[in-house]
Order: C-alpha cells, then structure tokens, then sequence
C-alpha cells in the first residue's frame, strides 16, 4: 500500500510523534473474523503439508502478521465476547457458548458501537459475535447481516438459539461424511447448492457490495466468516484442490496424556468419541481434508472481500484486521474440537495492515483481546474506559521491540494459560499445572510443571493469571428472550433489557 500522510493519529503513532494538530479524515477499519481456524495458513506453518491459503499470505505479507498470536478462550462465545469488549472472561463473567453478553453487560461499550459514538458508520455481516439468536443487538449497528443458516436446517432445531431458521429433516444424503453416529454438526462434504447460496457467500457479498459504496464518512465494516467451522460444508471444488494422499495427519502419542492433570484430562475426553469415530471408519484423513477444503474456502472468501477494498475508493484509508476466535484440535491429545488450553486450539492467525506502515512479521505472544485498543490507538479515538489488553501499536511501528506481556488464554473459571516467547505454562482451577518448553517441544508432549530446572519461568508466568476471577453470568436460562422485539427479560427480577436500535 502506498503511504497515506496524516491518517488521523496513525502517522503520528507510526512515527513516533506527538503533534496532532494537523489530521486528516480517520482512517476506516475493515475487520475480518473466520471461525475455528488454527494455525494452518501458509503464513504461519502450522501444517506439516501444503495449505492453499493465497490471499491471507498476501494480506500476512502486506501487513504485520503476528505468529505468536492466541484467543483469550478457546470458545466462540467468550472469544468473542472478550474481543469485542476489549474485556478478559475473568472481567465480564462470560465464560461459555450458554451466556448472552448484551443483558449481562448492558453497559460495555463493545468495537461498533465504541466507533458509532466517534462518527463511524458501523456495517457488519456473518459471525463477529458469536452466531446464536440474542448476540448481535441491533443497537450496536447501523446495519447488520446475520447469520441466518439458510442450507443446513437439520442442525438448527433449538428454537432458542436459532427462532429465524427453519427447521428441515436430514436429506437422504446425511451424513454427507459417510460417518454416522458423530455429534451435532461433526459432519463434512459438499450440498447440492449453488456456491453463491453458501451463507458464507452471501456475507461475503455484502462486504464486497459495501466496499464498492461511496461513504461520506469513516466505516467500521465487519465481516465474519463461519468456516472452517463445523459443519464443514463448502463447494467440491476446494475438497478437489487436497488429495488424500498428500494429507498429513498429527501424530498423537499414545501416552500423551499420561503427565496431563485430571481437569486437563477432561477437557481432552470431550468430543473424543467423534474422534475415535472417524478413526474405526477409517476416515482421518477425509475429516482432515475437509478441514482444510473449508479453510480454502474461507481464504478465498477473504480474497473477494480484499479485491474488493483494492478496486474501491477506500485502499489508501482502510485499516485491515484479520483474526480467528480459536484453533481447533484434529486429534493431537486425543481431541477432536476445540475447548483445551493447548497450543492447537489457542493459536491463530492474527494480520493488521496499516496504511502507510512497513510490513512485517512479530513474533511475540499476543492476545486477540489487544485488538481493541490497538484500533483506538490507530483511528486516534478515546476508549472511554479502561480495557483488559495493550494496544499493539508500538509493536506496528517495531514487531522486535521488548514485549514482557505475554499472551494469557482462559477457559472456564480459573482455568488459565499463558503463553511467553519460549513457553506455555497452565494453570487450572484446583492448582494443577502444566509447563512446556515451545524451544524444545513444539508439540507439548512433555510436562515440565514439576521439573527443578524451569521453576523460575513458571513462577514468572504465574503472575499473570487473574487472582479475582469473576462470578459467572447467568446463562440464557435465566432470561426470557423475545426475537422480535430483541428484549430480555431476567426471570429471578424481572428487569428488562433492549438491545433495539437506538
């Protein structure tokens, strides 16, 4: 991209400034999400074969591509939730997919309505929050796509979480896999639809046809994708580009887990009977395929969207952010999805291109969670209040810098990873630990908590994990909640909250 002088405060903090008094417009923010994607892009190796990830590599080379980037949960939910609030669980209380953010924190300024109150246009399509019914207030945007699950009706039955969808029975074809007995959604292959009918599709297209708008004023415009999550549904023609014989499975120990903490032990046990599954029908190497068919097909999404940008009026004033919510296992210690405080499912791609800054590659340990106030830092806007992360700005400016924050990961209440340049310590809500050494054991195989020799690098990690944790928000079933009318009403005290547009 060719240098943009005077973007409001982005020159200044790129340069390393402190006169303002000369802005021009604030720059856009374009904020591109996909869902359970790990690190298996091009840009990042995370995948011992070959991934076909062009237009996120192009993106990577274009800005700073963080390779030590990580979820602040490894579930959609809270992920989420803490990326938009600039807010850890241990803040807000939300630690699971079963919780509403909006009528338990009614008064958190979260990314578009913190950018509406600056004078953005906030647009936004797909899954940014996370996809159930209740998550996406009409009060946070000036306009909105949701997610509406057009073409797999037969796993949207819960009226709860999707009242707009319409429930159809299984087609004769189901499985699509050929594996039956897998949990909800676990399954892969290709429907008899158009490639434009994929709901991805269609959110895609209302990005692009936002990006070929005229703007009178500065846009917030996001776009999440929801592949490569599961089911993993997408066109024939991205399962053709991954022969199974070049597939590469991860290598799973079998006694992996025998230095693992019980409660670290459970997280793995769950959704392992989807895994043992695909094993007995000898179906692996399909599952792993359609993995990243569906990664494919996201990137070339994101590449459509990114054409986009580059054709329109708004390449030389547009900051872009790409991120995902979580990894995902597929098999290493035993698992089969995500929800594990483990390298697999807490890393992920995280690029931000910025006009007029040099790209680059940092590797140290970030959190998603820092997304929000590096876009304050960047667009010269005020948070209001205080956030949870640190603006990644100066690390923009230069990604070898001294960093001495490293990443932290939670899961559930009191359960915590951090993640250093070198290590990922955890520890989980009865105290139990486990320590691994990234220089030596990129795998984690092997649990170093009681080795006399890092005590010093699990005691220095140990202060970053919260000492208050907070009480957990009630669940949705707590809450009577009306679609139509977008309002929840607490059942314990009846208080009412509105998320209609203002």
């Amino acid at each position: 991209m060719a240098i943009l002088a005077g973007l409001w405060g982005l020159a200044w903090l790129l340069a390393g400034g402190s006169d303002r008094s000369i802005a021009a417009p604030p720059p856009n923010v374009l904020f591109l999400a996909v869902d359970d994607m790990r690190d298996w892009v091009g840009c990042l190796g995370g995948y011992e074969g070959e991934v076909h990830t062009p237009n996120i590599d192009k993106l990577a080379s274009r800005g700073m591509l963080f390779t030590n980037a990580h979820c602040p949960s490894p579930m959609c939910a809270p992920s989420r939730a803490a990326i938009m609030t600039g807010l850890y669980p241990s803040s807000t209380g939300l630690y699971e997919n079963s919780q509403w953010w909006y009528p338990n924190l009614p008064g958190v300024v979260t990314l578009p309505a913190h950018f509406r109150r600056h004078g953005y246009y906030a647009g936004g399509a797909g899954k940014i929050f996370h996809h159930t019914a209740g998550n996406h207030p009409p009060n946070q945007w000036d306009d909105y796509l949701p997610l509406r699950f057009r073409n797999d009706g037969w796993f949207r039955g819960a009226k709860l979480n999707y009242p707009w969808s319409k429930y159809v029975p299984e087609p004769k074809q189901f499985p699509f896999s050929g594996v039956a007995g897998l949990s909800h959604e676990n399954d892969w292959g290709s429907l008899p639809i158009a490639a434009e009918d994929y709901d991805d599709a269609v959110s895609t297209d209302y990005a692009v046809r936002f990006l070929q708008d005229q703007h009178e004023g500065p846009f917030f415009l996001a776009c999440g994708l929801f592949r490569p999550h599961l089911p993993w549904y997408v066109p024939q023609e991205y399962f053709d580009q991954y022969s199974l014989e070049d597939i590469v499975l991860p290598e799973v120990p079998k006694d992996d887990l025998g230095d693992v903490p019980e409660i670290g032990q459970k997280l793995a046990k769950q959704r392992r009977d989807d895994y043992l599954r695909i094993k007995r029908a000898d179906q692996w190497k399909q599952a792993v395929q359609a993995y990243l068919a569906s990664i494919t097909y996201a990137d070339a999404q994101l590449g459509k969207i990114l054409e986009a940008l580059d054709q329109s009026p708004h390449r030389e004033s547009t900051i872009v952010v790409l991120w995902s919510d979580h990894g995902w296992h597929l098999g290493e210690k035993q698992h089969w999805h995500k929800g594990t405080l483990w390298e697999e499912a807490t890393r992920v791609p995280l690029v931000i291109c910025v006009p007029g800054s040099q790209p680059g590659v940092c590797s140290r340990p970030v959190s998603l969670v820092d997304i929000y106030p590096t876009l304050v830092d960047l667009t010269g806007t005020d948070p209001g209040s205080s956030l949870d992360g640190e603006s990644l700005a100066p690390l923009l400016k230069n990604p070898r810098q001294q960093w001495e924050r490293p990443a932290v990961v939670q899961f559930g209440r009191g359960n915590a990873a951090v993640r250093s340049d070198r290590y990922r310590y955890i520890r989980y809500r009865d105290g139990t630990e486990e320590l691994y050494d990234q220089q030596v054991d990129p795998h984690e195989w092997n649990n170093l908590a009681a080795n006399a020799e890092h005590q010093n690098a699990k005691q220095e990690l140990s202060h970053w994990i919260p000492t208050k944790w907070a009480k957990a928000a009630p669940a949705k079933k707590a809450f009577d909640f009306d679609p139509d009318t977008f309002t929840w009403r607490e059942k314990k005290t009846g208080t009412v909250s509105s998320g209609v547009a203002e």
